[in-house]
């Protein structure tokens, strides 16, 4: 069974989902750049939590749970945690939720536009590893 988002059982289920599909990875193939994921205190959720990601051309080449020290990396995502479950509920498209700034991006929003079935994909992906949220019976 997957972890609870957002947790570190989730993230490890989410990097052997990456790693282990192949439709992850034909679609992925091009994209180049790691991402974090800033998810701020909201709903169940009562501390600031960071989610490192490196994805590299269809594969996951790391992923982690980051301390408070900032972290760099291409892509920073940046919203409450009940913006992050309505993503994966599939209550917000994720493209929207750039776009109108649900999810605040920091990167090249221009790269994220070109490619967006990667984008979509990814999410897909983290929908299909999450059982549960955080709060949830």
């Amino acid at each position: 069974m997957a972890g609870i988002f957002p947790n570190a059982e989730w993230l490890d289920s989410f990097k052997d989902y990456l790693n282990s599909s192949e439709k992850y990875a034909q679609i992925a193939r091009k994209w180049e750049g790691d991402l974090l994921f800033d998810i701020a205190p909201s709903g169940a959720l009562t501390e600031r939590t960071l989610i490192y990601l490196d994805l590299w051309h269809g594969k996951c080449r790391d992923a982690y749970m980051v301390e408070e020290e900032e972290k760099e990396a291409a892509f920073i995502l940046q919203a409450p945690f009940d913006n992050f479950v309505r993503v994966l509920l599939g209550e917000i498209d994720p493209m929207q939720a750039m776009m109108t700034r649900k999810l605040k991006v920091q990167g090249s929003m221009t790269y994220m536009m070109r490619n967006v079935p990667t984008v979509l994909e990814f999410v897909r992906s983290a929908q299909a590893v999450t059982d549960h949220y955080l709060g949830e019976e």
